[in-house]
């Protein structure tokens, strides 16, 4: 008796470990399709609690009738093939265009994936139960010490893999490791030696598997045909499986791909500037988040920060000093820039992911021996905990995109920090993504400015003064505790390059586009972020509202 329970805490740990890996694992496997929100993360945890749920009725209805152990062995084998198809499949319908909501998009793509596998793995505990149980008189002490070792599973599977794994192997290859420990396990624990025809079956299954996914890759068009042939042995079949299925699809340009704690980084060379230099381009998860000119720190590719570099250049007189802060370093394009011309520049960057520092040190020209201080830790722990109250000319908001924003910065009470840490004439940029029809993040985020640095110190800045013809574009949002003088920034940077690319929306269709949008003020209480982003998938991808 103390023998199978013994083995019945393994088989339940085990399978509550690989679980809530998977669980975890699905958030950073989903970020490049879908990104990681709210939503993202609602789909998950309920698709997988379905399936543990389903899975464990349908459990207890197969454990009574047919209590042996190769039915155990069969749902544990079955559990590492759900394992293995996860990465495969978030590959072939991940980016599917599925005409439904933003929501429903997310919900669909999370349950073709991760509902069968986690179903799987919710049968495994009521068998368990069933073969333990051979004394009634016992029930409570064998139930409590198998349910105990459960959560002892998921426990640890949740914190190796948010505090280890990923980084350190990455997702494909941790549902790889997971499928094989699951088919290992029903191995030994399904009791198929004993049964040469037991032992021939699970064999043929596992062989099967390993040719199944290339119909599939075949038919779907995965493979090209020129680059496809059929495996030809066991060796070269586990090769080509691995190859096809639990290698991250990467275009040919990629030249380096890490799963870091936050993101899946990429970096490709692609596209030529307007120097006719070739550009480094860093994708983190879904987005390109900047191009870099390794030959030239001056060179700006994106608009907007083409627009920073304007509001720089008029209020830095020529020789003094300056003190700027950014709120994110993704490629460190800009702090590069002002590291380049202002010699003299004070730049701290607060950048939360240390993988995105090291990539940009090694392969976006950012120098070892730089004047650039790194602080690799959330924005606002770093904004609470700052001594230097007071002190920065800017400071640059380059934390958000277009699938997920950090909400913390967002509020009201992270505004009320940076104001405090900015020179009384200093001002705060953020850049922001967002719908200029149907968005109602970017009224929101405005409007709780206000609250903090007062109507009338708030301007918004476009690529575009046809306000009727905008659509989802970058914009910029300038803040600062004193009035500014936006006239004179157009006519003074004009006069010095002939070119602009800020067009300042004026302050009083400014409070006109503010009265006719829905917002809400974004405090630490309250702030539905995913929900007013939503908008920019419903008009990107043409989702059904």
């Amino acid at each position: 008796m103390q023998r199978e329970v013994i083995k019945a805490n393994v088989v339940v740990f085990i399978a509550s470990f690989c679980t809530l890996v998977i669980e975890l694992v699905a958030g950073r496997i989903m970020a490049p399709y879908v990104g990681v929100s709210l939503y993202t993360w609602t789909s998950i945890i309920g698709v997988v609690l379905a399936g543990i749920s389903i899975g464990a009725y349908l459990g207890g209805r197969m454990a009574d009738r047919y209590p042996r152990s190769s039915t155990l062995g069969w749902l544990l084998f079955f559990s590492g093939l759900g394992a293995f198809s996860i990465s495969p499949l978030t590959s072939l319908v991940g980016g599917a265009q599925f005409q439904t909501s933003l929501m429903s998009r997310i919900l669909l793509i999370t349950t073709i994936v991760f509902f069968i596998p986690s179903c799987l793995l919710g049968m495994i505990s009521p068998v368990v139960v069933k073969l333990t149980l051979k004394n009634l008189d016992k029930t409570g002490n064998v139930v409590g010490k198998i349910y105990a070792f459960s959560t002892l599973g998921s426990i640890l599977g949740t914190f190796a893999t948010g505090f280890f794994l990923i980084s350190w192997i990455g997702t494909r290859s941790i549902l790889l490791t997971m499928g094989i420990i699951l088919i290992v396990s029903a191995l030994i624990f399904g009791n198929f030696f004993r049964s040469r025809k037991a032992l021939a079956l699970f064999f043929l299954f596992l062989f099967l598997s390993g040719f199944l996914p290339f119909v599939g890759l075949r038919v779907y068009g995965a493979a090209k045909p020129a680059e496809f042939s059929f495996p030809t042995s066991p060796m070269e079949s586990l090769k080509t499986f691995y190859n096809y299925a639990f290698r991250p699809p990467l275009e040919e340009e990629t030249y380096f791909f890490k799963e870091s704690d936050y993101y899946t980084i990429k970096l490709k060379t692609s596209i030529k500037g307007s120097d006719g230099n070739f550009l480094e381009s860093l994708v983190l998860d879904h987005l390109i988040h900047s191009y870099t000119d390794l030959q030239d720190p001056l060179y700006l590719e994106y608009d907007y920060i083409r627009i920073y570099e304007e509001m720089v250049r008029w209020q830095v007189k020529k020789g003094r000093s300056l003190k700027a802060l950014f709120l994110g370093g993704g490629g460190y394009t800009f702090p590069r820039f002002i590291d380049a011309k202002y010699p003299k520049a004070e730049i701290d960057v607060v950048e939360i992911d240390p993988e995105i520092t090291r990539t940009a040190k090694k392969y976006l020209g950012v120098s070892e021996s730089t004047k650039i201080r790194t602080f690799n830790e959330d924005g606002r722990w770093f904004v609470m905990n700052c001594q230097d109250k007071g002190t920065y000319d800017f400071i640059f908001g380059d934390a958000f995109n277009d699938l997920s924003i950090p909400y913390h910065l967002t509020t009201k009470e992270f505004a009320t920090l940076l104001k405090s840490l900015l020179k009384p004439d200093g001002m705060l940029m953020a850049n922001v993504i967002d719908s200029f029809k149907q968005g109602a993040f970017m009224p929101s985020y405005i409007r709780t400015l206000e609250e903090v640095f007062g109507k009338g110190n708030i301007h918004l800045i476009t690529l575009s003064s046809d306000y009727d013809h905008i659509g989802i574009s970058t914009f910029v949002v300038v803040a600062s505790p004193q009035k500014l003088d936006m006239d004179d920034f157009v006519r003074k940077v004009k006069g010095k390059g002939g070119e602009i690319t800020s067009h300042v929306m004026p302050q009083d269709q400014l409070q006109e586009f503010l009265r006719d949008r829905y917002s809400v003020i974004l405090t630490d209480d309250y702030v539905p972020v995913d929900n007013l982003i939503a908008p920019i998938f419903e008009e990107r991808f043409g989702y059904p509202q």
